[in-house]
């Protein structure tokens, strides 16, 4: 398979994913959101979308990071499985209503949120949202341009 457009080798894509990916830098290094919380949120959207390239990287970096496969294997059916905490809980939710705004008609319900403001502080929410945000952006230049999934090396983007 060969994506449709060579983002690594476009200095327009290079100058705008150099905003994106710091944007997601400032939110790994800054925020208290807890990593292994982000590390699900990515993993998730990146489900939902159909993102082979994103779900690669999240799943290699995540497992890099010292994240075990029974939850990785289990972000797909969060809802079931009881390795994750109401705080990741409360995320994924969120991460899947934000992934899925379309299909709500109010987008996020005042329940999902109030749930996730339970275990996050505001600054904690702001990264929450940052991270969905991003992650569905660059899901989405992934899946139009048909961008391979499977040789993701562990740090590849530094």
């Amino acid at each position: 398979m060969e994506a449709r457009l060579n983002l690594f080798a476009s200095p327009l894509a290079a100058k705008a994913l150099k905003h994106l990916t710091a944007a997601g830098k400032v939110i790994a290094a800054d925020s208290t959101l807890p990593s292994a919380t982000q590390d699900l949120v990515l993993l998730r959207a990146s489900q939902i979308n159909g993102c082979g390239f994103c779900t690669d990287m999240h799943t290699k970096d995540a497992v890099h990071a010292g994240e075990t496969s029974v939850r990785l294997n289990l972000v797909a059916a969060w809802r079931e499985a009881t390795v994750f905490t109401d705080a990741e809980r409360a995320a994924l939710e969120l991460t899947e209503q934000g992934t899925r705004i379309a299909d709500a008609a109010g987008g996020v319900p005042d329940e999902v949120w109030a749930n996730a403001a339970k275990h996050y502080d505001e600054e904690q929410l702001v990264a929450l949202v940052s991270l969905i945000a991003l992650i569905n952006s660059f899901n989405r230049l992934n899946v139009i341009v048909q961008q391979p999934a499977g040789d993701y090396q562990p740090g590849q983007f530094g």
